[in-house]
């Protein structure tokens, strides 16, 4: 596997998690018909979060959580994949060691492409090429440990290619991708639908399947999982409280966090900005964490990015994994 330039995301998501200084922080006293009480800052983990983290904070309003910026207050960090991952790499502690998981909130389909005029008419043809010569079939989209990287190497993995020879070239940004798969330089690409959609709107690329396990509409092209792929995979983003919450605060921002997903407001929202609203909370989305934390460090550690070959304990082992 070619490893160019991976550079590890400082997004601080522990210490923004369990309270750290955020610029432009916005907090308020959650009170509402539900009867629901506490002082909240809805802050993103880092940039890449800001919109989501200002739609909440928006979509409280409407619900009638008053937002105001006077402390004290508990803070509520939108985090999600890209996060996680570089967690992993840096051999961190993870978000259930770090944060206290309240809700996922949306994803963001990830779609594979190539040029207009590939040689790959169909996903079963271009994988077919993945799993004869991984090394000869250069990939690109994301930076190297990011979602983009994750799902070429669940794909990989999923048809049986060696993971491990993966091809891959991270680059900053969508832009950078979309040159090198357009200037003949990858065969392939992933990244999001919503980066994409001007070039597939051109007729640049075209879209072999979809990451999400239903297809989608508008997209000519099928979901992985109808290729044989046993993959449903999204960028998601979650919202995390911090560490050692109270039973009783962390109940209130559950609430806090169903009342935001379940609205009509947050819905058009999501639709607004092309995000997909996957609400899960609780207990739910703290086990179904525990699976994606599992799954991301076990494709790490296929593309060759981990050296541990432990996928089932936490940041908090005694072996120090």
């Amino acid at each position: 596997m070619r490893r160019r330039g991976f550079f590890a995301l400082g997004l601080a998501v522990a210490a923004c998690a369990t309270g750290c200084g955020t610029e432009g922080s916005l907090g308020g006293r959650a009170v509402n018909a539900a009867g629901l009480s506490g002082r909240f800052a809805i802050v993103p983990g880092a940039g890449r979060w800001a919109r989501v983290a200002k739609a909440l904070v928006k979509t409280a309003r409407d619900a009638g959580f008053p937002i105001s910026g006077t402390p004290p207050v508990t803070r509520i960090t939108v985090t999600g994949l890209p996060a996680l991952a570089a967690t992993e790499l840096n051999n961190g502690l993870s978000l259930l060691d770090t944060a206290t998981p309240l809700a996922r909130l949306t994803g963001q389909i990830e779609v594979v492409v190539v040029p207009a005029h590939s040689k790959f008419a169909t996903f079963d043809q271009f994988g077919a090429q993945l799993v004869a010569h991984p090394d000869r079939t250069p990939l690109t989209g994301g930076p190297q440990g990011e979602p983009d990287h994750l799902l070429f190497g669940l794909i990989a993995k999923g048809l049986g290619a060696d993971t491990r020879q993966v091809d891959y070239t991270g680059f900053p940004g969508s832009e950078e991708a979309t040159a090198a798969l357009l200037g003949g330089k990858a065969a392939a690409a992933t990244g999001t639908l919503a980066d994409w959609r001007r070039a597939i709107g051109k007729g640049q690329v075209r879209v072999l399947a979809v990451s999400s396990a239903r297809r989608v509409d508008g997209v000519e092209a099928p979901s992985l999982l109808e290729c044989g792929v046993r993959v449903d995979f999204a960028d998601w983003c979650a919202a995390v409280g911090p560490e050692g919450m109270s039973e009783d605060g962390k109940a209130v921002a559950i609430r806090l966090c169903d009342e935001i997903t379940e609205s009509a407001s947050w819905r058009a929202a999501c639709r607004a900005e092309g995000w997909t609203s996957i609400p899960l909370s609780g207990d739910d989305f703290e086990q179904w964490l525990a699976s994606e934390i599992g799954r991301t460090r076990a494709v790490l550690r296929d593309l060759g990015m981990l050296d541990t070959a432990d996928t089932t304990c936490w940041g908090s082992c005694a072996q120090g994994h």
